[in-house]
């Protein structure tokens, strides 16, 4: 085996692929429906009336009438892999950003960068201002059979090839002439063969993104279902030059984003939130001020996506802690669980999956702190990858769901830093003969050019990740049960008080008291009253 991930992480390229020898008529279905709302038939452009021997070639005939595409490209996250956080200041992103999945992007550039939007990032040295480095094919695909494979630093195969190696699965080169000539608009398609297939596989890493939403049903997403509103990405991520709004980095939870994204004109706000469709008080039936006033304090993802995973197990954990454990005969081996998924990798540690997952819930006002490479740390403690921030008493937060990822993972010792280790060669021997994990670290270290005391330990990590995609249907949200009685699913959430389960003991005497004096006197009252009648009749009868 040359590749640690070969398994999950390199198996993920292929999920989205077609059959061998797929028909060409569902293609050709499918460009003609991308076309068919479309200004331009790009099949009709001579410049696209050649064969292409490489994305970039594409690319550059792109530009003859696309001229500022790659320019807005390269101004967006989705190139640059990099988020400044307006709120800390924190510089973020796949290259300072340390996970407790696959851990880093740097030092194993030209595996990662699968999911890039560009060609050719296999080192630092990577050039982020060439246009035709731009990949257009990736997000703008109609047919079906554009895909990039790991290990090649963001290129398609430009010939058929074993994937993964020694798998007898062949990924085919596509035609980059016909892809080309049958592009159109992004789909649940293109986003998610990275979206739905990060941290290792379909439905690893955000929990609420996997490949059931490509045509899920109602139960499962009311938004995206085919037979109902039918959203692609793009109808909340609204895109403007390349730009796409919405980030796990910098959370848009403030209240004022409320349906002005929808007055044509005004760009203030987040388009990719639920106010921005349905406003600050977005129920309209009976007890709607009641709901409303629980809308001021809980985002609307807490009540209407009641568990995330619904259609496939999620990873909840990873240990990496674990691994190096070898067979009988001195080879890495793999275990699986009742459902199929790895459980055990000799070369990844131990892992667990969890499905239909009731979310942490936290408040949050929008501001999240990441633990970054630099960061000291304390390795007592479960270090945060990252931290949302908020409380009751901000006047912007609202409780929200999230996913609480747990790992373990290797740090220095000596500078009580997260280390970015190697996971990706294609001399396996030269990292990973025996599972030597010194070897991996010193070379990840010095491909960044970070000191490295030369000693590591594992340290207990964990990460969230905000739950915001798979909405219900509203049958299917919360009951008021679920919270207000006992246990409910708020309990471990500070300063909220849930009528019917949380008081004042004192208050509570003070107001049974009352209630006590209250009946009292009125059941004095009535004795008074049926005695006082009961004389009065008596009186009339003796004077009779």
């Amino acid at each position: 085996m040359r590749n640690p991930f070969l398994g999950a992480l390199l198996a993920l390229t292929l999920v989205l692929a077609p059959p061998a020898g797929a028909s060409t008529d569902a293609e050709a279905a499918s460009a003609a429906r991308a076309t068919a709302k479309s200004t331009a038939d790009h099949a009709a452009f001579k410049v696209l009336q050649q064969p292409f021997k490489s994305g970039p070639e594409v690319t550059r005939a792109c530009l003859t009438c696309h001229t500022e595409a790659a320019k807005q490209v390269h101004k967006s996250k989705h190139w640059t892999w990099e988020f400044l956080n307006p709120e800390t200041q924190q510089r973020l992103g796949k290259k300072h950003v340390i996970n407790n999945f696959c851990t880093a992007v740097p030092s194993n550039y030209e595996f990662c960068t699968a999911c890039h939007v560009g060609y050719g990032w296999k080192d630092e040295k990577f050039d982020f201002t060439s246009q035709e480095n731009v990949d257009c094919l990736v997000c703008h695909d109609t047919t079906g059979t554009y895909r990039k494979v790991p290990g090649l630093a963001g290129h398609p195969p430009y010939k058929d090839m074993e994937f993964p190696p020694k798998s007898g699965r062949i990924a085919k080169a596509p035609d980059l002439g016909k892809v080309a000539r049958a592009v159109g608009k992004s789909s649940r398609d293109t986003c998610g063969a990275c979206h739905f297939l990060g941290g290792g596989g379909d439905a690893v890493k955000h929990g609420d993104l996997d490949t059931s939403l490509k045509k899920p049903g109602k139960y499962l997403d009311v938004h995206m279902a085919k037979d109902g509103l039918n959203f692609t990405c793009g109808t909340c991520h609204m895109t403007s030059g390349h730009d796409v709004p919405g980030s796990r980095y910098g959370v848009t939870v403030a209240k004022s984003d409320a349906a002005r994204m929808h007055m044509r004109g005004r760009a203030e706000g987040n388009p990719a939130t639920c106010e921005s469709c349905h406003g600050d008080k977005p129920h309209k039936a009976r007890q709607a001020d009641r709901l409303n006033s629980h809308a001021t304090k809980l985002a609307c993802q807490t009540c209407h996506i009641p568990e995330f995973a619904r259609a496939q197990p999620t990873k909840m954990k990873w240990d990496w802690s674990t691994a190096g454990k070898m067979d009988e005969k001195g080879k890495p081996f793999k275990l699986k669980d009742s459902s199929g998924h790895e459980s055990y990798d000799s070369r990844k540690g131990d892992f667990s999956y969890e499905s239909n997952v009731i979310p942490t819930y936290v408040w949050f006002n929008g501001e999240v702190q990441y633990t970054l490479r630099e960061t000291k740390l304390d390795p007592s403690k479960v270090v945060e990858i990252n931290r949302f921030e908020g409380s009751p008493d901000d006047g912007k937060s609202k409780v929200w769901p999230i996913k609480r990822f747990v790992g373990k993972q290797p740090y220095d010792i000596g500078n009580n830093q997260l280390v970015v280790f190697h996971t990706y060669g294609q001399d396996d021997s030269a990292l990973w003969s025996n599972f030597n994990w010194d070897k991996a670290i010193e070379y990840g270290m010095r491909e960044i050019g970070a000191e490295y005391s030369g000693k590591f330990a594992f340290v207990s990590t964990e990460m969230s990740w905000p739950i915001t995609h798979m909405v219900a249907p509203k049958a299917d949200a919360l009951a008021c049960r679920q919270c207000h009685a006992a246990p409910g699913r708020l309990d471990n959430v500070p300063g909220l008080y849930i009528p019917g389960r949380h008081g004042n003991a004192l208050m509570d005497l003070a107001g049974w008291s009352l209630a006590g004096l209250t009946l009292l006197g009125v059941l004095g009252h009535g004795a008074g009253r049926i005695f006082a009648s009961r004389k009065a009749k008596a009186r009339e009868g003796e004077g009779k």
